[in-house]
């Protein structure tokens, strides 16, 4: 249930307060009844998010205007050119290949990627604490503190991924240091709150072994002063910053992620499927709501079922963890061409993909080992 963020219920930002996570003290849950459902021995508690009533599914699309937009044929100008840009960009591979070799033929084959990215939002709750300055305490005195999804907070750019940290509006109470037991400072361990050590020249024995003369270290006390806490004997106890108090508090983690959902349709030809996947492609159609629903009827049934497979899988992982914000679909078109060519009496193969024309030769001869990448 939405409710309405007035000045009291303002959450802070912590994404750089915070010190740590503390299992939450008995006390403070008492005075919390917002907040019995948390569990008492735990650090931190996942929340399911609200469900939410689906919009009507969007009616089915006509493709046969989409699919009139067609990649340009692959001609054997084009192809040598692609394969020359190719060799010139690579310091072992002779371009005096890519100039001599005769195309025989050109297999040309247009590939879909599908590709669904789901922005969703979870939220996690822990017990955390900071030193106390002497600052107002939003305490339970003030109100009950929201539930973690009645907090509102800025949701950043669409598909962009995050994590922020706010406290819990009226969660705040004030309690003794637990390291130093309020006192602010600590007995040195190095030292033992005595401010010096055994000199670690002569092992306290104030002259070394074998020789009259006093150390000149330590000056024949045999100790020297403690490095660890200057001689003081004690240190500010790094919990509570010396200020005594620490300030208990339950903080909320909400963290936007996009979730990634890939297909490429099936072709005949041997380039490998991981470079297809990063190739880029012509966009053919691109569908963004707070929920899309699957394409049912494109004409490659293969995209179909992708698109079914795909947004069943994110409804399913993120059901019980996240809230799903906005979906985007989108399907590519990926020009990919086989090409055959005879180069000094031998038959080669390279391949050209993606509208900026990258190619993968594999067996491309002359080539010289000097350690860069084939691809």
């Amino acid at each position: 249930m939405d409710r309405d963020q007035s000045e009291d219920d303002s959450v802070a930002d912590l994404s750089f307060e915070a010190e740590s996570t503390l299992v939450p003290p008995t006390e403070l849950l008492e005075r919390l009844p917002s907040y019995d459902w948390l569990p008492q021995g735990g650090r931190r508690q996942i929340f399911f998010p609200p469900s939410e009533v689906l919009g009507r599914p969007q009616e089915q699309r006509s493709w046969s205007s989409l699919l009139e937009h067609r990649v340009p044929v692959m001609t054997e100008e084009v192809a040598r050119e692609a394969l020359l840009s190719f060799v010139n960009s690579k310091c072992c591979y002779s371009s005096t290949v890519a100039g001599d070799l005769i195309i025989r033929e050109l297999k040309q084959q247009t590939l879909c990627r599908y590709r669904l990215e789901t922005f969703s939002e979870s939220r996690i709750s822990e017990w955390t604490f900071q030193p106390f300055t002497n600052h107002s305490v939003d305490g339970p005195q003030r109100g009950a503190s929201p539930r973690l999804w009645d907090i509102k907070v800025q949701v950043p750019a669409m598909f962009q991924e995050d994590t922020r940290k706010f406290q819990v509006p009226h969660s705040s109470l004030v309690k003794e240091c637990h390291k130093c037991h309020g006192r602010g400072r600590y007995k040195c361990s190095g030292c033992h709150g005595a401010g010096t050590v055994r000199c670690p020249s002569c092992c306290g024995a104030k002259r070394k072994a074998k020789q009259s003369r006093r150390c000149q270290l330590c000056a024949g006390s045999g100790r020297r002063r403690c490095s660890t806490c200057s001689g003081r004997g004690n240190k500010m106890c790094a919990t509570c910053k010396g200020e005594k108090k620490l300030l208990h508090f339950i903080q909320v983690v909400i963290m936007w992620k996009n979730s990634l959902f890939e297909f490429v349709s099936e072709h005949r030809l041997n380039c490998p499927r991981e470079l297809l996947a990063k190739a880029k492609g012509e966009n053919l159609f691109q569908d963004e709501n707070s929920v899309v629903y699957p394409i049912v009827d494109f004409p490659l049934r293969d995209i179909s079922l992708a698109s079914q497979r795909g947004i069943a899988e994110h409804s399913a992982a993120l059901a019980s963890r996240a809230r799903i914000l906005q979906q985007r679909q989108t399907i590519e078109l990926i020009p990919l061409t086989e090409v055959h060519y005879w180069y000094q009496g031998k038959n080669y193969i390279y391949y050209i993909y993606g509208t900026n024309h990258q190619v993968y030769a594999v067996d491309y001869p002359e080539r010289y080992c000097c350690g860069c990448t084939i691809v």
